[in-house]
Order: C-alpha cells, then sequence, then structure tokens
C-alpha cells in the first residue's frame, strides 16, 4: 500500500512558477514510475509528466515540455514537478500517482498508475 500526499498548489499570476511536491508513504519499487497527472473542470484527466525511479528518466505531455521539470527529492520517495511560464489554461487539480507496471501500458495511461494521491489545486490568472 503506498499513499501520496501533494502539496504546493495555489493562486499565481500567469507567466509565474510554482513548485508541487508529493510525499509517497510505502515502499516505491525501482520499477515504478512516477508521474503528475491534471484535472480542469469539465475536462477528462490529462498526462503531465512523469519519472521512473530506477534511474530518473522523464517524460512529459506535449503541453508542458520546456516549461515543466518533474524531479526526484533527496528525501526518500518524493518527487517535485517544478511548474513555469505558467498558462491559465494550466489551471487544474494536479494529481500524484505512482506504478509498477506502468510501461506496460504507456506513461501517459491514467489505468496503468496503481496509487493516487488527493490532489492540489493550482490556478493560473490572466
Amino acid at each position: 500500500q503506498v499513499q501520496l500526499v501533494e502539496s504546493g498548489g495555489g493562486l499565481v499570476q500567469a507567466g509565474g512558477s510554482l513548485r508541487l511536491s508529493c510525499a509517497a508513504s510505502g515502499r516505491i519499487f525501482s520499477t515504478s514510475v512516477m508521474g503528475w497527472f491534471r484535472q480542469a473542470p469539465g475536462k477528462e484527466r490529462e498526462f503531465v509528466a512523469a519519472i521512473r525511479w530506477r534511474d530518473g528518466d522523464t517524460y512529459y505531455a506535449d503541453s508542458t515540455k520546456g516549461r515543466f521539470t518533474i524531479s526526484r527529492g533527496n528525501a526518500e520517495n518524493t518527487v517535485f514537478l517544478q511548474m513555469s511560464s505558467l498558462k491559465p489554461e494550466d489551471t487544474a487539480v494536479y494529481y500524484c500517482a505512482v506504478g509498477s507496471h506502468v510501461f506496460a501500458y504507456g506513461v501517459t495511461t491514467k489505468g496503468a498508475y496503481d496509487y493516487w494521491g488527493q490532489g492540489t489545486q493550482v490556478t493560473v490568472s490572466s
């Protein structure tokens, strides 16, 4: 069993930055992938970024590439999402997720992830 807790959301002006954190309790296997997804009102939950725990390989959605950076923290089982050049369309609830067999389904696939956090709200004003 893994529990995920996100933090760091808030209100920011367009062009600003925020850093989200996700702390995981429980064992994260070397084969695990930790990812960030987001869901805006009335829209499907979509992939944002992911990192493979074993080697730190990263993956990004086209909409966030070059603006967002996912990384592992020095503390065990922590992952960050540094968001820069934020746009109003980035407004959403951001969720942290982890899965042990993500690549069997695809890193961008919601169903590939086994555990999810409760989410943190990010609001970007224009």
